[in-house]
């Protein structure tokens, strides 16, 4: 019987990150900077609107696009912080989590044989959606250009199969963002094109150098553009599991029937912490973000003096550095890393073959877990005479 289940399921594997997490489980006294997680807890306020969800009980199904108070919220968040407007009647839906946002996102806009372009190193989860839905990924090598798609590599990559072209920023894993000035470059080339732009935004109030621009602010792309964003990573809500989806309406209306009889609809009691989270927690992530900034200096400041290549972090709470490893795999440097190193970072061939030679290393953790870690990375290096 298991040859008769669906193709494209048999031939998607488990993630790089997950297969390594399972071989080094049960390995002891192993300083982990693996989580792709908020280490802060969800501030209080918002953790007593789901209390009172609750007791309330506003426990049923909920409109399918998302409670229009939530819907409202978004708009007017989006509005506010990255000048982007869509109606909370027709143009925006709350979802499982930004994860289940992509799916409805693919499941909607592609068709068998269509390729849509992802900027690798990219984190795993786009391209077994991709697959499901009968389409092809098609790698952009951003390696040499600080992991940024630049104007020349998308035109490279374009064909007469293209249908959509994947944008997430800030990065996960390498932390690269976009400018304003980078965008208009990627917006020349698709604002005449038939092809739809997923922008993952799911990190857009993590940045550290320069504000957050959506391209979705652009107008001459807005009725092709998908933005993906939540509460996840900005309010440290990620097991709420509260994502959302903005887009034309003409191109919800037809997202919602996925949604519909995907999930019905998100979690009432998360969608009301959702609600509170952002209509009176706007600045909880500027506390977080700030934080963020404090390690992601002192990081880059160990890393580079331990001699490894790495770029400093736009946003999100990843570095990817590069690992001067020869006759090994990252994945095989990840295992003699936990193992004679006793420190735990993601191999960098779990966010595609081009991230192979990198690790990922969150700083999602305290100052004094960042020290340790990367106390036993230095250490490592020295013992094993890589540099």
């Amino acid at each position: 019987m298991q040859q008769s289940i669906n193709k494209m399921v048999q031939n998607i594997e488990i993630s790089g990150i997950r297969k390594f997490f399972n071989l080094v489980a049960d390995e002891t006294n192993v300083v982990s900077l693996t989580i792709g997680q908020p280490d802060f807890h969800t501030p209080q306020h918002i953790k007593n609107a789901a209390l009172n969800a609750l007791m309330q009980n506003k426990t049923t199904y909920t409109h399918n696009a998302g409670i229009i108070d939530l819907r409202k919220a978004i708009s007017v968040f989006n509005e506010s912080h990255y000048s982007i407007r869509y109606n909370p009647e027709n143009e925006i839906i709350v979802t499982t989590g930004a994860s289940q946002a992509i799916d409805i996102s693919f499941r909607t806009i592609l068709n068998p044989n269509d390729e849509v372009i992802l900027p690798g190193p990219i984190y795993p989860g786009y391209e077994p959606l991709i697959t499901m839905a009968g389409a092809k990924a098609v790698h952009a090598d951003t390696t040499k250009d600080n992991f940024k798609l630049t104007k020349e590599n998308l035109i490279q990559h374009l064909t007469d199969k293209t249908k959509c072209v994947v944008l997430p920023y800030p990065s996960n894993p390498t932390g690269a963002s976009f400018t304003k000035d980078e965008l208009v470059e990627l917006v020349s080339v698709l604002k005449n094109r038939d092809i739809f732009i997923l922008a993952d935004e799911i990190y857009s109030e993590l940045v550290y150098d320069h504000p957050h621009v959506s391209i979705a602010s652009f107008p001459e792309i807005r009725d092709k553009t998908i933005v993906i964003n939540g509460l996840s990573k900005s309010h440290a809500m990620t097991g709420f599991r509260i994502g959302y989806v903005l887009a034309p309406k003409w191109l919800t209306a037809h997202m919602l029937k996925v949604h519909q009889y995907n999930v019905s609809c998100a979690s009432s009691v998360s969608q009301y912490a959702a609600l509170e989270a952002l209509t009176n927690g706007q600045t909880d992530s500027a506390v977080m973000c700030e934080e963020y900034r404090k390690r992601r200096d002192y990081v880059y400041e160990r890393l580079i003096k331990m001699g490894l290549n790495v770029n400093k972090p736009e946003g999100a709470f990843y570095f990817f550095p590069k690992f001067p490893i020869k006759n090994m795999t990252s994945f095989e440097l990840g295992i003699q890393l936990v193992r004679k190193g006793k420190v735990a970072l993601v191999p960098g061939d779990s966010f595609s073959k081009l991230g192979e030679g990198y690790m990922r290393l969150s700083y999602a953790y305290d100052l004094n877990t960042l020290k340790k870690g990367l106390d036993h990375i230095e250490d490592f290096l020295q013992s094993y005479n890589f540099m």
